[in-house]
């Protein structure tokens, strides 16, 4: 400790390896954000911002990338310790719907379908692994949390995962030829019904562990909205789907039966949004809870661009003109959200620069 020499360096390194080594599994909610954000002022026709937010996406997909290896390679135990760990563990399908958000702004944004591809494969190869490699560990952990304890808004995410594979599917089978649109339309309509079954499974739980457990202002993180977003996702799935219909003799065979099941999403998913707004007044007006920046603010800035872009897509699919106003409200509020959580992530960022100046 007398020797200054010896002691500059791990002190001013320590900010930076806690960061890695605390990184959220949930921090890819950034690029799911981003994405949807960027690909609903696509279709507000406000280009530029569409475009800008593309390109950061996609830089920001792949810092995260780097960072997850580097805390994987340096601190496995808590890297792996995550991936099991029931609150944790979720936050891992961000990964999944990141990729496969960022492929649908390559079809969408840039017209490049063999991208798209690749990004979509490695969606489907992260989403398959974590799926299995997470719940399979649940179920054999030898010790486990409560429910109360063990669940919240983020086993959703595995629901988003899955439902932006089945996106991703019908943008890629409505470029597709033969017998590639046949098989991308089976598979998204494959991954929009197994997304659906996975959200009553899963919002059965949760909604048991709120009504019926005692619940704190902390158990409402910002995760909590992708109660709506899970369903805000359904339904651009199945609005894709009914889109695809005219071209795909299996689809316009289910079309009543794709309809009913969309509308039903998007009712369930607009269901929960003054449901959260109170809840979440609840939480920073009546219990007063301090609003600090944290990496699941992204996670609530998502769902809000979904709802934006699934209901003009659903508005599309059915033409419901007089359901566009809802979407630009939505695609408001989502850039207002967006704007403020980078804010905070930039605020975040520069604090920990001085923390390590501070130290050196």
């Amino acid at each position: 400790m007398s020797d200054a020499g010896t002691t500059r360096k791990p002190r001013s390194a320590a900010p930076a390896r806690a960061s890695v080594a605390d990184l959220s599994p949930s921090y890819f909610s950034l690029v799911m954000a981003t994405g949807i954000v960027s690909i609903a002022a696509h279709e507000h026709g406000l280009e530029i911002v569409a475009l800008v937010l593309f390109w950061f996406n996609a830089l920001a997909w792949v810092l995260l990338w780097c960072l997850n290896a580097l805390r994987m390679l340096r601190y496995p135990e808590r890297f792996f310790g995550d991936l099991v760990d029931h609150l944790r563990g979720p936050g891992f399908f961000t990964s999944v719907a990141a990729t496969a958000v960022l492929a649908a702004q390559f079809v969408i944004l840039a017209g490049n379908d063999r991208v798209a591809m690749l990004l979509g494969a490695i969606a489907l190869l992260l989403g398959s692994g974590l799926t299995y490699a997470i719940f399979s560990a649940f179920i054999v952990k030898s010790v486990k949390p409560k429910l109360d304890h063990g669940i919240g808004g983020g086993w959703l995410l595995a629901v988003v995962a899955t439902q932006s594979l089945a996106v991703l599917g019908a943008l890629l089978a409505a470029h597709a030829h033969p017998p590639w649109r046949e098989g991308l339309n089976f598979f998204a309509l494959s991954m929009w019904l197994w997304g659906g079954m996975f959200y009553i499974w899963m919002v059965s739980l949760i909604f048991y562990r709120d009504t019926f457990f005692h619940f704190v202002p902390d158990d409402l993180t910002p995760t909590y909205w992708i109660n709506m977003g899970a369903m805000a996702i359904s339904t651009l799935a199945g609005a894709l789907l009914v889109l695809n219909a005219p071209g795909a003799p299996l689809l316009q065979s289910l079309e009543p039966f794709l309809k009913g099941f969309m509308v039903f999403y998007w009712a369930t998913g607009t269901w929960w949004i003054p449901m959260l707004v109170v809840l979440d007044i609840w939480r920073y007006v009546v219990k007063r809870s301090p609003i600090r920046y944290d990496p699941l603010y992204w996670g609530a800035v998502f769902p809000n661009g979904m709802y934006a872009v699934c209901t003009y897509e659903m508005a599309h699919a059915l033409s419901l003109g007089f359901l566009d106003f809802l979407s630009i409200v939505f695609l408001c509020v989502s850039l207002l959200a967006w704007t403020a959580a980078f804010a905070g992530l930039l605020y975040h960022l520069v604090r920990l620069i001085r923390g390590a100046k501070l130290r050196r």
